[in-house]
């Protein structure tokens, strides 16, 4: 059985002084998470630019940054996080992992010196809802000592073998939890995968055609990732909170990237991570739902007002299951027609 607080206790904040966890987790664009290297003054001057263009900016403190490099990002982030108008995009970071001998400093510096700048704490290499819980409380702590007035949210990634099996429990371990992302690369590594790219397919995994005589059979590649993404999907949707897609390494394979975000947006994910501005732009265009799908969900939610009853709309079946379905897809149209003016004109919101 999964341990948890008790439901009576489980809003209440985990320290004195701390601000009262979130009830409901905000709901804003979530199409990509741009990461950002905060040690990198030429990358830091250009975030307003970025911010106008991204969902979620994020500046990452964990893999990808030398640790001769670690304490300036760290730095660089706090001074960011101060000075840098963004414009209202949500600001992330991804702080290193539990074990390393950076994580504490990383926590206690960014939420005292920078933490009402701040909207998530992406936390790598999640096992098992005891890292959540070791993360909540010290938040907590931190939050009550800068005089915090809203929790700071955390972001798990699911990269060990570990993580996966325990992945329910991760969605619900804390009030806290924003969403799960994928980790491909070291989820590979963890479970002796036998590849060596970062996310995307694999030529090597696929099926094949039966025998047709002496006819050559076709053959099909299948995607690496489907278990693990269907089982993270359905962890926070039970949980109310959001599956995102994790990096696709290959910049320059903008087909393949395009395909596995796809994949990761038609199963229920929200967003993906993106590495290079061109994969803000393949994300946008993935998980932005297309205008012919949402005219039509805006025809079903017309003709069937309250949601009941079948209905015969352009030659196809509705009931309420269809109408759910379109909901979703004309909430999210709404959601993204605030921010972005070319989507509500496609959209005719």
């Amino acid at each position: 059985m999964p341990v948890m607080r008790n439901p009576r206790s489980h809003f209440k904040p985990l320290a004195i002084g701390a601000p009262e966890p979130v009830r409901e987790i905000p709901v804003t664009p979530m199409r990509m998470i741009h990461f950002f290297d905060p040690s990198n003054e030429k990358l830091v001057g250009r975030l307003p630019e970025m911010a106008a263009q991204a969902d979620i900016l994020l500046g990452n403190l964990e893999d990808a940054i030398p640790a001769d490099r670690k304490e300036a990002a760290r730095a660089g982030l706090v001074r960011a996080a101060r000075e840098t108008d963004l414009g209202g995009t949500p600001l992330w970071t991804r702080v290193n992992s539990l074990e390393s001998p950076w994580v504490l400093d990383d926590l206690v510096t960014l939420v005292t010196e920078a933490g009402d700048k701040l909207d998530v704490v992406m936390v790598p290499k999640v096992e098992g809802a005891w890292d959540i819980h070791y993360v909540d409380r010290l938040l907590a702590q931190l939050e009550a000592r800068a005089g915090l007035e809203r929790p700071i949210l955390v972001h798990a990634i699911l990269e060990t073998a570990q993580g996966v099996a325990n992945v329910e429990e991760i969605a619900t371990a804390s009030p806290r939890m924003q969403g799960i992302s994928l980790g491909p690369a070291d989820l590979a590594a963890s479970r002796r995968m036998k590849t060596t790219r970062v996310g995307g397919g694999h030529p090597g995994y696929r099926v094949v055609a039966d025998p047709d005589g002496d006819a050559a059979r076709p053959s099909f590649q299948q995607d690496l990732w489907h278990y693990t993404i269907g089982r993270m999907v359905d962890a926070c949707a039970a949980a109310g909170i959001f599956p995102f897609y994790g990096p696709f390494g290959d910049i320059k394979d903008v087909e393949g990237c395009e395909a596995q975000f796809r994949a990761a947006y038609l199963m229920g994910c929200v967003g993906a991570w993106s590495l290079h501005p061109v994969q803000i732009g393949i994300a946008k265009k993935v998980f932005s739902p297309d205008p012919e799908e949402v005219a039509f969900a805006k025809k079903v939610l017309e003709a069937i007002p309250d949601g009941r009853g079948v209905h015969m709309i352009d030659g196809k079946m509705q009931d309420d299951a269809t109408w759910k379905q379109s909901k979703v897809m004309v909430d999210l149209a709404e959601l993204l027609a605030r921010k972005d003016p070319e989507l509500a004109e496609a959209y005719g919101l």
